[in-house]
């Protein structure tokens, strides 16, 4: 459809300026396509692409779906979405113009039809905010995600949610389809969630609401308390119902410490050696069983309904190879991410309302350590759980303590690459920890 030479040449431009895609100019140089086919020849035409490119000593595969129409045709779908247009390109139907399909409303209707053959729709709408994948919702009823980064085997965002609601779990939406190809998912639709307002917004609302009345979290008319109470419900659930799917091994805290030490050594900005501590007193404790988990788990990847919280996208840390995403792990990975978020929460609503007064950062540290609380109170309230944690007080506190510090390391890189202005949140994450895991140690 497109000769492999002026594909090759409009990729290396068009790959750089996805948000999705993980590489540079310099990666996007390097690029293989490894595999076209035509998915519609007529107008507008459809054309699957997989790509290979270099990614730190290994490769990685991207999915493009692309489409085309004739030269001169003046689409207002087009309009303002110049990132996702490849340009005028000679084909075997003539000039066309190229794009990315799921922008295309007549083609994200035939790309539901490839994953839900099942399911009809009449109204696509492009969503803008993933920054790993693609995803369109249909009739405001179903959401289809297109993966962007592709891999050998299940995908854990297809995985995990059917297993947990063949568990019984019903706090995730329900699948719909699944396009497979080439070995691996492509995409999958699923309920959407509509009218659901994602758990960072809610608790940037609380903060406005806290900072504006200036009174004890509890007290403020918009406490978060009683939705991270219940939110530690679910998360709870979701372990106990992980562990059914997937069965519970032996923890691996060797491996886990090394991990976390491999991630240390390429973060620039932090104390290796209290870190490293934390991470070698790990290795010494019983950490209690391993199960699968989300990998990735934060207040923007829950949704709050009217009928209570759901949990989204388990792909895991995007930039992990997908064997180690897909590897048990303590359940109190989750938990950490949880509590780290609402740390960030706390810290992005201090920024945004623009205070720099001290009984605003007294209320954001409050604000905080309320939510922490209520979110933990939630999770150790469901029969069972205490099963897959660490047994001694005190080992729980050293495991939660050395994934809360990885996560605000890996955190620390982030910030300096995207956001170097924010660099300090985690790294005042790192202190605390460091600091609150040497006074443990101190105490008999």
């Amino acid at each position: 459809m497109i000769q492999p030479d002026t594909l090759f040449g409009a990729l290396v431009d068009y790959l750089p300026k996805q948000r999705w895609f993980g590489g540079d100019e310099q990666a996007a140089s390097g690029l293989e396509v490894v595999f076209t086919e035509a998915l519609r020849t007529e107008w507008p035409a459809m054309l699957h692409v997989l790509v290979r490119v270099p990614d730190h000593g290994s490769n990685s595969t991207y999915q493009v779906v692309l489409g085309l129409r004739p030269s001169d045709d003046h689409e207002a779908f087009l309009e303002g979405k110049g990132e996702a247009v490849l340009g005028v390109i000679d084909t075997d139907l003539g000039p066309a113009m190229v794009y990315d399909a799921p922008i295309d409303p007549e083609l994200a209707l035939y790309l539901l039809a490839k994953a839900a053959p099942d399911e009809h729709a009449e109204r696509p709408r492009l969503m803008g905010v993933d920054q790993s994948n693609t995803s369109v919702v249909y009739d405001e009823r179903l959401i289809l995600k297109l993966f962007r980064r592709v891999h050998q085997g299940p995908n854990p965002d297809v995985e995990v949610p059917q297993a947990l609601a063949a568990a019984g779990f019903g706090a995730v939406p329900a699948p719909v389809g699944v396009w497979d190809g080439g070995g691996g998912h492509l995409a999958v639709v699923t309920e959407f969630l509509a009218g659901a307002t994602d758990g960072f917004q809610l608790a940037l609302t609380s903060l406005r609401d806290l900072y504006d009345a200036r009174v004890e979290p509890a007290d403020a008319g918009g406490d978060f308390g009683p939705d991270a109470y219940r939110l530690g419900g679910i998360t709870a659930q979701m372990h106990l119902a992980l562990a059914e799917a997937f069965g519970v091994t032996p923890a691996d805290t060797k491996a886990w410490a090394d991990d976390m030490l491999t991630q240390l050594a390429r973060t620039p900005n932090v104390t290796t050696q209290a870190i490293a501590q934390v991470y070698d007193r790990l290795r010494t404790v019983d950490a209690g069983p391993a199960i699968r988990v989300h990998g990735d788990f934060h207040l923007g990847q829950v949704m709050r309904t009217d009928a209570g919280w759901y949990v989204l996208d388990f792909e895991g840390e995007p930039t992990k190879p997908l064997d180690e995403r897909r590897r048990p792990s303590s359940a109190l990975r989750d938990v950490a991410g949880m509590l780290r978020s609402f740390h960030y929460a706390a810290e992005v609503g201090l920024r945004e309302y623009g205070g720099s007064e001290p009984v605003l950062h007294a209320l954001a540290v409050a604000w905080e350590e309320h939510n922490r609380e209520e979110f933990l109170q939630g999770y150790l309230a469901v029969d069972g759980v205490g099963a897959l944690l660490p047994a001694s007080e005190r080992d729980r506190f050293l495991v939660l303590a050395a994934f809360e510090l990885d996560k605000a390391v890996y955190e620390v890189a982030y910030e300096a690459s995207h956001r170097p202005e924010w660099v300090g949140i985690p790294l005042s994450a790192v202190q605390r920890i460091i600091e609150e895991t040497a006074r443990e140690q101190r105490t008999p």
